[in-house]
């Protein structure tokens, strides 16, 4: 992992911020069983194993965006409904593991992408046509993103056992 002694404070503070908030998520899972992580505690279908299975993959398109703009994002295809859902054979374990290895990889594009680099962002009705993101605000983005569902995830956690993550 890329120590952040040794980045500007800027970089250090965007890396700081987002591990901390990807820690919130790991946190609940800590401790669960396969069948727990897939459940549904909810209307919804959402479940802690999809979260991490979904924050991983954003992150790491969003850090193909940061590096080669829509084009290098939209080369993967993406699931929409499955990502939020553990697969028949998927272990929390190995969704963990991607998720870290996402996670280390970003890390150390942190440290050596321009932050003020831009890309035209992909055309979808949830962006304004036109509108350029830099290498900071996917970064920021993704803070937003880890730190929302991590609190989703804490509300999943204690509807399944009553523990509490974040309070």
């Amino acid at each position: 992992m890329t120590s952040t002694e040794q980045l500007t404070s800027e970089r250090a503070d965007l890396l700081q911020t987002l591990r901390r908030h990807r820690g919130f998520l790991l946190q609940t899972v800590d401790g669960l069983t396969d069948e727990q992580a897939a459940t549904c505690t909810t209307v919804s279908e959402l479940c802690l194993g999809g979260l991490i299975k979904h924050v991983a993959g954003t992150e790491q398109r969003w850090m193909l965006f940061a590096v080669g703009g829509a084009e290098a994002m939209q080369r993967e295809e993406v699931d929409w409904v499955g990502q939020f859902r553990m697969a028949p054979g998927e272990t929390l374990a190995g969704l963990i593991e991607r998720f870290r290895q996402v996670a280390d990889h970003t890390d150390g594009l942190i440290a050596t992408l321009d932050l003020d680099a831009a890309h035209p962002l992909p055309q979808a009705p949830w962006f304004e046509p036109g509108a350029s993101w830099t290498v900071r605000r996917v970064l920021l983005h993704l803070i937003a993103e880890t730190s929302q569902h991590a609190g989703h995830a804490d509300i999943l956690r204690e509807a399944i056992d009553g523990t509490k993550t974040m309070g």
